[in-house]
């Protein structure tokens, strides 16, 4: 039995050649056929070919037995079959059995052809999926007749058989569109608000009463970069900022950006999380592990620092053509202002993410830091080890 690949295969090349006669005029369509004559008498396979030329038949191949049958349309295109019933190893109902369990032959347009005149055996060849049955010997008036009829539904068979191909086809091109689609906008945007967005939304921005940001920035990378050539550059950012990418997926925290050497990310949205300042230094302590290793890689001395900052935000999509998931409010400005005065190798934090790592982690004070908008504050850095 074929597989379901080589069935499809298959029906598309039984449909195609059957594409051929949909073109065709009905007086044309015999000549057009292509017809494969089953019987284990020579001479009797002679006999039916003569009389299927003298009608109008042109393409005529033969069959000594039902297995040499099932094999050649299995392999090859054709328009209709004359079957003969009776025949050693596997007769004729035999043959119409198994072409029942096999998909590319299902449905295929039979003739069956005997001397008998036994109405049950008629019956039996219908039931069967036969399409006709023709006594021996038949008339040419009736052959023709009964050939033109089973050509003519197979005609319309392949017609139909293309039509649902070409609709399967178009449906599975959709598909790929839309899981192309997809996985674009699961690259720039978080899953629940890609899934708003195609739900209909216009416009996306939500209010996060509590949530932590992280600035991480790359320092000493802007010297390094000007004895790289273009495509060494953007190579060791793209490594850097993918191993930044695998830590975030893998905390489920959400990347916000990069800009230039510099990598955003955010805890606790677009889904709430009250761990959200312990997890974002998860990260943190992540990066300045994986920076560690990739200068190990490559032999050079390039550090990161960090800043973090716990509150309010507003997140939510802008741009009409180039989407961007963004974050606003004064809690992106102290945690900005928290990367730029804190220290290489360090995280620094400010007192509200303090207040939320509690017990997770040592803190240690860093003493009063100027922040444009808000004056001196009391910041800390985060120790690596959670204390005992």
């Amino acid at each position: 039995m074929n597989s379901p690949s080589e069935s499809t295969g298959h029906e598309i090349a039984q449909a195609a050649a059957g594409s051929a006669l949909s073109e065709q005029r009905p007086g044309a369509m015999l000549s057009a056929a292509r017809l494969l004559v089953v019987d284990d008498s020579k001479m009797m396979r002679m006999g039916i070919s003569r009389s299927l030329r003298q009608i109008g038949i042109e393409k005529i191949e033969e069959a000594a037995n039902g297995r040499q049958a099932l094999e050649r349309l299995q392999a090859e295109a054709f328009d209709l079959m004359l079957l003969d019933v009776e025949m050693p190893e596997i007769n004729g109902l035999e043959v119409l059995a198994q072409m029942q369990q096999i998909a590319s032959l299902k449905g295929f347009p039979v003739i069956m052809i005997s001397g008998g005149q036994d109405i049950e055996d008629v019956v039996r060849c219908i039931e069967m999926g036969a399409d006709d049955y023709l006594p021996k010997p038949f008339s040419q008036v009736l052959l023709k007749a009964r050939l033109t009829s089973s050509i003519e539904k197979k005609r319309l068979r392949d017609m139909e058989l293309m039509r649902r191909q070409q609709l399967q086809k178009q449906h599975e091109q959709l598909e790929q569109e839309q899981e192309k689609t997809e996985s674009l906008l699961l690259n720039i945007l978080p899953r629940s608000v890609s899934g708003r967005l195609k739900a209909g939304e216009k416009r996306i921005a939500d209010a996060h009463p509590e949530v932590s940001v992280l600035f991480a920035d790359l320092v000493g990378f802007t010297q390094l970069s000007h004895g790289m050539s273009a495509e060494r550059l953007v190579n060791m950012l793209d490594e850097i900022f993918s191993s930044f990418d695998a830590m975030v997926g893998d905390a489920g925290v959400e990347k916000i950006k990069t800009i230039g050497d510099c990598y955003m990310l955010v805890g606790g949205v677009p889904e709430p999380r009250t761990d959200h300042a312990v997890a974002v230094v998860q990260v943190g302590f992540g990066m300045l592990e994986a920076m560690e290793r990739i200068n190990r890689q490559h032999g050079t001395q390039l550090q990161i620092r960090i800043g973090i900052n716990s509150g309010p935000v507003v997140a939510g999509v802008i741009g009409m053509h180039k989407f961007t998931y963004d974050l606003w409010g004064n809690t992106v400005n102290v945690a900005s202002r928290m990367e730029s005065t804190g220290t290489p190798g360090r995280i620094h934090v400010s007192p509200s993410t303090a207040r939320h790592l509690g017990r997770h982690f040592e803190l240690q004070a860093r003493g009063a830091v100027s922040v444009k908008g808000i004056g001196e504050v009391e910041t800390f850095f985060v120790n690596p080890k959670a204390a005992g």
